[in-house]
């Protein structure tokens, strides 16, 4: 839409038109207001992201944390250690 208003304000200055300064004045607030709504939506969907977060599950393909790897479980490994101290 702003893009037309801006073709009819340029050829409305060329021929000298009495239309030409209000296309002109339309075509930039229009733009203005075009552009905020684009950054409110974006801006809005980021923040809404950013709070609430992906949930997601690990895939099938994830790696298994590094103590199952080792074959000790977390309480296994903690009563070793008291155990040799």
């Amino acid at each position: 839409m702003t893009l037309i208003q801006g073709v009819v304000a340029f050829f409305c200055s060329l021929a000298g038109s009495w239309l030409a300064f209000p296309m002109t004045i339309s075509t930039v607030v229009f733009t203005v207001v075009a552009t905020w709504s684009v950054l409110d939506v974006w801006v809005t969907r980021q923040v809404w992201r950013q709070r609430n977060g992906v949930v997601s599950e690990p895939s099938s393909t994830a790696r298994r944390p590094l103590r199952d790897k080792h074959g000790k479980s977390r309480p296994e490994a903690t009563a070793s250690l008291s155990e040799a101290a």
